[in-house]
Parts: structure tokens; C-alpha cells; sequence
């Protein structure tokens, strides 16, 4: 055998591992069956004119999860197999830009028919938006990696009309966007935020801060949630104090007459309560060890601090994902997004990388 047939030989032997790695894998079987299943689902329901109950369209969410728990591992597999193909400085760049590593075109194509169906459910006129099909659906998306519908589907949520039936007809009552009922669960908004952070989508991440963690509604619930119980204890320790105050000058002392006991006894508990609870208010609303990169502009009230808490939070975790890795290098990002993410935050009284707090700065 002469050296020109052997490297023949060697260059057939080595087509088939380029074609492989040129092209994706192609997808496994029986995936369609899995968006037909969804899609029959969403026809069921959305087939009468009624109004569906509670129980048709939660099962019909739930075969949309199904399918879309199935596609997940299978979504993430080709993405590991197409990654495992693909050169290093092709992985940095679409780590960087965000841009998803190519998978078969197939499965492509029913992640985006189950997504649909999900989204034409949701956001069907007759179909009443509750917190539980919210929360179903951004398991959905974040199970499929599709984070672009979850802001327009969290507004919707405070702003869909509530479908009513009344003397056979449907009408389609207003909602009041700012109620306490409208807020989103933080739970449900965290999800919905690492699903576009996991995605690389910046638009969708911003979007999913602005329709759940900055909404007056998503305040007034926190307000009310945890400061009615510390309003409360506030409330109550003119009385609590009163009636230590008492029991002393009763049954504690005998140098001093009871009204007078009574009145420094008051006095002294109430400078201590007072002082030393201020001192830890100011202590807790000023506290910065858990901010990482994102802190509050010099002057922002202590108020608005406690009360947007999520929304910085929630920034913070954008600004990570989408910087430096390495603590070194926070601050050497450049860009026409890192440059439109620092003027955001500055609108909102927040600044990335503040210069004192950075590593080695102080």
C-alpha cells in the first residue's frame, strides 16, 4: 500500500468525526409526540366560549410542564453534546454575548410549539390570571429556557381584566394593577429572573425587574407584610412600658412614693427602648456586607432603601452574571449593554462598582 492511499484511508476515517462535529446530533424520538400532547391540551381548553374552571386549566398547564420537564433534560443534552463540538473561543463568545449554542432545528422547533402553547393559554381572554398559573408557567419557560415572554406575562398579571360570566355572557372586568392582590410572589420572581439570567437574556432579565420588583404593588405587600407586625410591637410598647413601670414602683421598691417610681421608670425604659432601637434600625437599613457590586446612591432614604431592597438585590444579580467573574477585574467591563446597565441603575439611585467599596479601594 503506497503513502498516498493511507492518507486516503486516514482522511475518510477522520470525515465522519468532522461531519459530527460540524453538525448537531439529531434529536431524539418521540419529541413531537410531546407538543402535539401539549397543543391538544391548549385546543381542549380553549375550544368552548365558557369560562374554563380552575381545575381544566391547571391540567392543561401541567401537560405543557410535562412535556416541557421531558424536553429539559433533552434540551440540555444537546446543548452539552453541541458545547463538547464547538471551540473554545466559540464557547466565550456566545458566553459572553449571551448567543445560545446551535441544537437540532427539530427540537428547536417544539420547544417553541410548547412555549406557545403555554403563552396562548396564559394570556387567553377567558382564562383568569391567578397566582398559581403564574407560577406554573414560569416553570414552564424556565424548563424550556425561554425567558422572552415572562415580562410582558408578569404585567399582564396586574393589568389582564377578570373574565366574569353573567346572564350567559363573558365580560371582562378592570383590575386596579397597584393592589396588594396584583404583587408578584418572590419566589415566583426570582424564578423568572435566574431563567433569564441562565438564558443570557438581558432584555427579558431587565424587564422581569421591572413588571415584578419595582411594581407599587410588590412594595405595598412587603409593607405590609413585615412592617404591620413591627408597627404593631411599636404600637404596644407605650403600654408594655407602663406596666413594668407600675409593678416596680409597687412591688420592687419602697425609698420612693409610687407615682414618682412610676414616672423615672418610664422615663428610663423609655430612653433605653429608644435609643438603642434607633441605633439598630439605622444599623439594620444601612448595612452593606451582602451587597456585592450594586449599592445605593450617598442621600437615598433609609425608607426607600428597605422598601426597594428586592429591586437592588434583584440588579445585583444581573450585574454578576453579566461582568467579571473574577473580583480583580470588576470594573474593566466595557460596552454598549455594561455602559446602558450603569445609566439604568443610575436612574434608579443605585451605583455599579462603586469605586470605595471595590476590592483594594478601600
Amino acid at each position: 500500500m503506497d503513502l498516498n492511499s493511507t492518507k486516503t484511508m486516514d482522511q475518510d476515517a477522520a470525515s465522519p468525526s468532522r461531519k459530527a462535529i460540524r453538525h448537531p446530533p439529531p434529536p431524539p424520538q418521540g419529541i413531537t409526540e410531546l407538543a402535539a400532547a401539549a397543543e391538544a391540551s391548549q385546543q381542549k381548553l380553549l375550544s368552548t366560549n365558557s369560562i374554563p374552571t380552575r381545575q381544566q386549566t391547571t391540567e392543561a398547564l401541567r401537560s405543557c410542564h410535562a412535556a416541557a420537564s421531558t424536553l429539559h433534560a433533552k434540551i440540555k443534552r444537546a446543548e452539552a453534546e453541541s458545547r463538547a463540538s464547538a471551540s473554545r473561543l466559540a464557547l466565550l463568545g456566545a458566553e459572553r454575548t449571551g448567543s445560545k449554542l446551535p441544537i437540532d432545528a427539530k427540537l428547536q422547533e417544539v420547544v417553541n410549539r410548547v412555549s406557545r402553547a403555554a403563552y396562548t393559554i396564559i394570556t387567553n381572554p377567558n382564562i383568569e390570571m391567578k397566582p398559581d398559573f403564574l407560577a406554573l408557567y414560569v416553570k414552564i419557560q424556565q424548563q424550556l429556557g425561554r425567558p422572552e415572554s415572562l415580562p410582558s406575562v408578569l404585567d399582564l398579571y396586574a393589568t389582564k381584566p377578570k373574565p366574569v360570566s353573567k346572564n350567559g355572557e363573558i365580560r371582562y372586568l378592570s383590575q386596579r394593577p397597584n393592589s396588594i392582590s396584583k404583587a408578584v410572589e418572590v419566589e415566583v420572581a426570582d424564578l423568572a429572573l435566574r431563567t433569564a439570567i441562565e438564558a443570557k437574556h438581558l432584555d427579558s432579565a431587565l424587564g422581569i425587574i421591572e413588571a415584578s420588583y419595582s411594581k407599587k404593588a410588590f412594595k405595598r405587600h412587603k409593607l405590609l407584610k413585615r412592617a404591620t407586625p413591627a408597627a404593631l410591637a411599636v404600637s404596644s410598647l407605650p403600654f408594655t412600658i407602663y406596666g413594668l413601670s407600675t409593678a416596680y414602683a409597687i412591688y420592687c421598691q419602697n425609698t420612693m412614693d409610687i407615682l414618682t417610681a412610676t414616672t423615672m421608670c418610664v422615663m428610663g425604659f423609655s430612653g433605653y427602648f429608644i435609643t438603642v432601637g434607633s441605633l439598630g434600625l439605622i444599623a439594620k437599613l444601612s448595612y452593606k456586607d451582602h451587597m456585592k457590586r450594586v449599592t445605593w446612591t450617598p442621600g437615598t432614604p433609609l425608607r426607600y432603601r428597605w422598601l426597594r431592597e428586592e429591586e437592588r438585590a434583584a440588579l445585583d444579580a444581573v450585574a454578576c452574571a453579566w461582568g467579571f467573574k473574577e473580583e480583580f477585574r470588576h470594573g474593566e467591563e466595557t460596552g454598549a449593554d455594561w455602559e446602558g446597565l450603569k445609566e439604568y441603575m443610575g436612574y434608579r439611585q443605585m451605583i455599579l462598582d462603586r469605586v470605595e467599596f471595590m476590592q483594594g479601594m478601600s
